[in-house]
Parts: structure tokens; sequence; C-alpha cells
């Protein structure tokens, strides 16, 4: 794909001093926190979303802990909304959004663009700070008495609570204006900082799906922004935009805050969709099958996201008709998603897919999305959605598409660059374990939920009638698997920090530009300007007995 060849370390007498790399050239604090580095603003994203993302799965841990007997074991009713709504707000707001933009499209997108650093590298790193304002006021929120509306905020019960609702709505807020400057960044970068000879059709399709995003982050997130404000503004000053006791229309919230929620649903899932169509061409080294149709369905996404917030709101009192549309509209945008899908799948097929971690956790996405799909076409359905609004059905629906397929894409991802990220290697048979437990475990925690919700178990009730018991019980074991496979795949990966097994130059043997610069990356990238010779994904090119000799 370019004409740059990855480097061959020639051995001579002297031993050779470590490379200047991202990393080691500068090391004090105040480097770190003001660099303009997309490399380091990426890493700061990554530890502040993991932390993030520990803190909402202790949460969960504890709901179904609290879930274990029908009455509840741990907590009061009103103590357990409070961790139900941190679950919620951590996961969604301060890990699933940011994430794979804020750390893994930071590292690797001007990458792989073959670009020296993002466009805006200051507002960059404003938007990293904006992003910690934001967690900062949503800790604070919980010191100040917590919060326990659901992430949701709905109105009007968001007007009538005591707790600490505007806080933590200021801090979503912030945390909107973090997610508009990233998207801002990454389509000036897209646009302006590609090398010489990459055309749109030979971006690498992370990137077609962190620029779809991006678009996404820029239109969608000013409407979430306004709808706090405003829940706020009536708060203090009773105006009556939501209240129904002021002349307000609670519905009205609704339609604000799923206009923008189901974009995000994709601001969320679309890099995850990148990542694995990185990932499956890589480790099954051949070219993806249907390029140009992953690339176009991204934007077709993108476009179709914005009309199907309805189907959020059968049970709110649209009209018939509303409902029709917003119906059929969620059964076309499973269209442009199938086709990623099934050529996911054609990809694999006949490849020769190596089984190591990024592959398996690759692999576990592609079973665990097809099902959260499906399952949101059963959604989809009027007359069945009736009965399965507001059940568990949704909540494990929820979870396949959010935590199954989102985090499962970020952990594969993670584990695809980190030999490029940090120039050394994580115990691969750990790796695979910890990838079967967190597997088994989301499995056995949601698909008891999809059976209990079709049979009639309401969400967020703290409380349950004893039929339910066995399988929250089960759901509560899952559980437990998948919060061990999660502590495995920390322990591995900070443990590799400290052992230092170097990686290969070209790890897994990409042709992407990300893999032609050293690993890791120095300041700069790229110590000259690619220039970009090949078709996207062209394995042709690359001599695998010379990467295989890099680096041992």
């Amino acid at each position: 794909m370019t004409t740059n060849t990855p480097a061959v370390d020639v051995q001579t007498t002297q031993p050779k001093a470590p490379r200047e790399n991202y990393l080691n050239c500068t090391t004090s604090f105040k480097s770190w926190a003001l660099t303009l580095d997309h490399k380091r603003i990426g890493l700061m994203y990554l530890i502040g979303t993991s932390l993030a993302f520990l803190a909402g799965g202790v949460f969960a841990l504890l709901v179904r802990l609290h879930l274990w007997e029908p009455e509840g074991m741990l907590f009061s009713n009103p103590t357990y909304n409070q961790i139900f709504t941190l679950h919620g707000a951590f996961m969604v707001f301060l890990f699933v959004i940011p994430a794979i933009p804020g750390s893994l499209g930071n590292i690797v997108m001007p990458l792989m663009v073959g670009a020296k650093d993002v466009a805006l590298p200051k507002l960059n790193l404003l938007s990293f700070y904006l992003w910690v304002i934001g967690a900062v006021m949503a800790v604070a929120a919980i010191v100040m008495g917590g919060f326990d509306t659901g992430w949701t905020f709905y109105a009007p019960y968001s007007l009538y609570t005591d707790q600490a609702v505007v806080t933590i709505g200021l801090a979503i807020f912030v945390l909107g204006f973090s997610s508009i400057f990233t998207g801002l960044n990454f389509i000036v970068t897209v646009h302006k900082l590609r090398a010489p000879g990459m055309t749109w059709f030979r971006m690498p399709l992370f990137v077609w799906a962190i620029y779809a995003t991006a678009i996404l982050q820029v239109l969608a997130t000013p409407v979430l922004g306004i709808t706090v404000l405003l829940v706020a503004f009536e708060r203090l000053y009773n105006v009556g935009i939501f209240d129904p006791r002021l002349g307000g229309d609670p519905v009205l919230f609704e339609h604000f805050f799923w206009f923008y929620s189901h974009p995000a649903v994709y601001i969320m899932v679309l890099p995850a969709f990148g990542i694995i169509s990185e990932l499956v061409t890589v480790h099954s080294r051949k070219p993806l099958f249907g390029y140009k149709l992953i690339a176009f369905s991204s934007i077709a996404i993108a476009i179709i996201s914005f009309l199907v917030w309805g189907h959020h709101m059968f049970t709110s009192g649209q009209s018939t008709y509303a409902m029709f549309a917003f119906s059929f509209l969620t059964f076309f945008v499973a269209i442009p998603t199938a086709i990623k899908e099934f050529s996911w799948v054609a990809t694999v097929w006949k490849g020769s897919v190596a089984l190591n971690s990024p592959m398996l956790y690759t692999l576990a996405f592609l079973i665990i999305f097809a099902i959260g799909g499906l399952t949101g076409v059963i959604l989809g359905a009027l007359n069945v959605d009736l009965h399965l609004h507001d059940t568990y059905f949704v909540v494990a629906h929820f979870h396949y598409v959010m935590m199954g397929s989102i985090a499962l894409a970020f952990f594969a991802g993670l584990h695809h660059w980190w030999p490029k990220m940090f120039g050394i290697m994580y115990n691969e048979f750990q790796a695979k374990i910890a990838c079967a437990l967190i597997f088994i475990g989301f499995n056995a925690t949601f698909l008891p939920q999809f059976v209990m919700g079709s049979r009639g178990m309401p969400r967020r009730y703290a409380t349950y009638v004893p039929e339910y018991a066995d399988y929250h019980k089960a759901s509560t074991i899952g559980a437990m698997i998948l919060g061990t496979g999660v502590a495995l795949m920390v322990f591995y990966l900070v443990a590799s920090l400290f052992i230092r097994k170097k990686a290969k130059q070209n790890q897994w043997g990409g042709v992407t530009l990300d893999w032609m610069c050293p690993t890791p990356p120095p300041h700069l990238n790229f110590d000259e300007e690619p220039q970009v010779v090949h078709e996207v994904y062209d394995y042709t090119t690359l001599d695998y007995e010379t990467l295989q000799r890099d680096c041992d």
C-alpha cells in the first residue's frame, strides 16, 4: 500500500540505543499534560475511559448481586436506583461513546491516513480535558447526593427528584462538547491530511467508520446538550417546558433525547464496525470482501440513524402512521448493517485465519452482534414491541449491541494495536483465556434475560416475584464470570508494561500505513512522508519472510 517498508534492525558489534519514539521523546509530567501529540492524547483517553469502564462494571456487579434474591440482598430501593443509574451513566457517557474514537481513533487514524498529527492538535487536547472535567463533575454529582433518574434522565421524574440532576446534566453538556470537538478534528484530518496517493477508496475502513462517526458527533450531540440544559433550566426556574403541571410536555423530552440517543448508538457502534473491518482482513490474510459496500454502508447508517428515533417511543402515544414509519425505517437500517456482517463473514470464509487473541475477540463480536442485531429487528416490530417494551428483553438486546459488540470490538482493537502502541507483547495464552471467559460470561449473563423479558419481567426493578429467581441467579453467575475475564485482561495488559516482551515491527502482517511506521511510532509518526501506490488491503505486496524476521 505504500513505498515505505518496515525497518529491519542491522546487527552490529555495539548494542543499539533504544530508538526515540513518542513514549520516550520527553518524559516530564508537563510534557504529557500539555502534549499535542495525538498518540499521547489517545493514551490518556485510553486510561480515563478504561477507569470509567471498570467503575461502571463494579456498579453492574453490585446490581446483579443485589438481584440474587427476589427481595434484594444489598441495598434499599432508593440506593439500588442510584447504583443502577451510575452504571448506565458511567458506561454510556464516560466509556462507550468516547472510548474508541478518543483512544484508538486518536492513536491509529492519523497513522492510517499518513498524517503527522490530527489537523487541530490544540482542539484535540481541549477535547480530552473537557472529558476529564465532565468525569469530575459526574463524580461530584455522586458526592452531592447522587442521581437516580436512570441514564436517560426522563422527565418529569428528573424535574421532581431531589438528587443532583443539574450537576450531572451539566457534566453531560461538557462531555458533549468533548465529543463535538473530537468529531470536528477527525473530519478535517480526513479531508486535509491524507498522504499523497490516498484517495477516498484507498482509505482503510476504520478511517471510513471514524469519519461517519464524526459526522454524527457534530450533528447530533448539540441536541443532547440543549436537552439537558433545558432540564436544568426548568429545575431552576420552573418554566414549564417538560413539566405537565406547568403546561409542559414530557413526551417532548423523549423526542429530543432519542433524536440524539439513537444516532449516539451509531456513534458508539460505527467505530466498532471499523475495528472489525480491519481485523478480519489482517487476521484472515485476504482482502476485505465488498470494500466499497462497507464504506458506503457506514455513511448510510449515519444518515438513516437520524430518522429512527421514534422506535423507542412506540408506547408513548404516537400516531399510528408515525409508528408505521419508524418501524419501517428500523427494518431499513438493518440492511447496511447486514451488508457489513455478511462481508466480514465472506472475508473470513476460506481465509488463512490466524486464531490469535485479536481474531478470537473478532469472532466473538460476529456472533454476539448477530444476536444483538436480530433481536433489534424483533423489537422494531410494532406488535411485538408493545409486549416486550420496558422488559429485560430490551436490557439484553441493549447489552448485546452496546456491551457485547462495542466492548468486544474495543478489546479486539486494543489487543490488535497494543504491540504498535507500546512495542511490546502481552501474554497471548492468558489473552485467549480471558476472551473465552468474557464470551462465556457475557452470554451466561444476558441470554437468561431474553427469556425472563419475554415472560414479562420488567427492567429496572429492585425486587421481583420468585418465578424469575433462577434466571436472575444464572445472570449473576454469568456476570461474575464476565468480571473475572475482564480482571484477567487488565492484569496481563498491565503486566506486559513491566515484562516488556518485545513485539515485532509488524506483529500481525498488516498492510495499512499504521503498520508501516516504526514500532512504537516516533513523535511525528513517519521518518519520511509516505506515498500510497497500492490499493487498500493489497496483500500481494507484503514479504512475509522478511516480516517474520523483523525484530525477532
